[in-house]
């Protein structure tokens, strides 16, 4: 499992519109990394939706933000242009960066167990350290906790 203070795993993902987005490309800036189930659902619209609200106090912050699932990336332009979130989202189809980060985890929901993406968020800071790891967030608590974080690394 990742922890703060050890570098983040490097990855090349296709984003919504197909297009490769690297942690690289974001060499020198604050990263916003955080890991959902499924786009679409209730929980993980609140959380992109807040994102997506918040995106001036991430812009303050001096922090990118980018989600990441297992979602092809048909699903995710389709998410992202039903909502209009205006920000990376990863298509981590063989869940390889889930389970560098330690995110791919066995879950269990009515009494059924299956393996899936844990609700996490990672700040990654301008040396491509992770300063923050936010495990099982809510999403309707999303941005204040990262957004607390960002500032507790800013001080």
């Amino acid at each position: 499992m990742i922890e703060p203070g050890d570098a983040a795993p490097h990855f090349t993902l296709p984003d919504q519109r197909g297009r490769d987005v690297s942690l690289s490309d974001f060499a020198g800036r604050t990263v916003v990394l955080y890991f959902y189930p499924k786009a679409g659902t209730p929980g993980c619209t609140t959380q992109a939706c807040g994102a997506r609200d918040h995106a001036a106090d991430y812009e303050r912050s001096g922090a990118v933000v980018l989600g990441c699932s297992r979602d092809p990336v048909e699903r995710l332009r389709a998410f992202d242009e039903e909502h209009r979130l205006g920000f990376p989202l990863l298509s981590d189809a063989d869940h390889a960066v889930a389970e560098a980060y330690g995110v791919w985890v066995e879950k269990s929901m009515y009494g059924r167990r299956f393996w899936g993406s844990e609700r996490t968020t990672f700040v990654v800071g301008p040396d491509a350290r992770v300063v923050s790891a936010l495990r099982r967030v809510k999403p309707a608590r999303h941005d204040e906790l990262v957004l607390e974080a960002l500032a507790a690394a800013a001080s």
